[in-house]
This record gives C-alpha cells, sequence and structure tokens, in this order.
C-alpha cells in the first residue's frame, strides 16, 4: 500500500513528508499510536482522531476472513460443460482501409468520432437486412 497515497485518501496529505522521513510503511502503519502521531508531528486532536479511526479500519480490514475457494468444481458447472449445442452464427469482419494511416494523423477523440461515425452508418445498414 502506498502510504502517501492513503493520508491523501483521508484529507492528510500534510503528514507524508513526515511519514516518509520516519519511514511509516503499510507495516508499520497499522500499528501506530497516539503517541506515535504526536511524534509524527500531528499535532492536531481531530486529525489525530481520524488517523486512529482510518488505522484502526485498517486493522479491521487486514483481520477480517478471506473467503477460500473450493477446489472442487461446481456441479452445475459441470453440467453445463458436458453439453453441446449446435447454433449457426454469421461473422462479419470489415477493415476500414487505411485506418492504421489515418490514425497517425487523426487526433485520438477525433479518430473516435469518425470511426464511431462508420459504425452507426454501417450498423443502420445491417440493420436494413434484419440483422
Amino acid at each position: 500500500m502506498d502510504v502517501g497515497g492513503w493520508l491523501r485518501r483521508h484529507g492528510l496529505e500534510q503528514y507524508e513528508a513526515s511519514f516518509r522521513e520516519n519511514k511509516i510503511d503499510d507495516t508499520v502503519l497499522p500499528r501506530l499510536t497516539a503517541e506515535d502521531l504526536k511524534d509524527l508531528g500531528v499535532g492536531f486532536v481531530g486529525h489525530r482522531r481520524k488517523l486512529l479511526d482510518a488505522i484502526a479500519a485498517l486493522r479491521a480490514e487486514a483481520s477480517a476472513p478471506t473467503p477460500l475457494l473450493s477446489d472442487a468444481p461446481l456441479a452445475a458447472d459441470n453440467a453445463a460443460k458436458n453439453t453441446a449445442e449446435r447454433r449457426q452464427v454469421t461473422v462479419m469482419f470489415s477493415d476500414l482501409v487505411g485506418s492504421t494511416a489515418l490514425s497517425a494523423q487523426m487526433d485520438p477523440e477525433d479518430l473516435r468520432e469518425v470511426i464511431a461515425a462508420y459504425q452507426n452508418c454501417v450498423a443502420e445498414a445491417v440493420r436494413g437486412f434484419g440483422g
């Protein structure tokens, strides 16, 4: 975990340098006390309280049991794998001639708009044939 990012998420980025200088990392962070926070220069009681609450949440998160994955596949999965269904599928592949060269010349957002307009046009033609 990035401790600096964690501090920023809690609106306490002003303590990032102090935490870094004192080598506070993700292994030390969950064990910090109010006294440690004072030593780190966290002078405001409100900030210490915010940090202690966030640290308590980290501890709770770390101690929460993680669900175990079963080694045995589900029976429903086996049934689905052992059945087959024949379907007719029509696949269409199309390529915009010169699209690679066009992508080198255009801004990505403008190119996206051009391709979207092309796709809308083609989709309309496909819908015209009941597809």
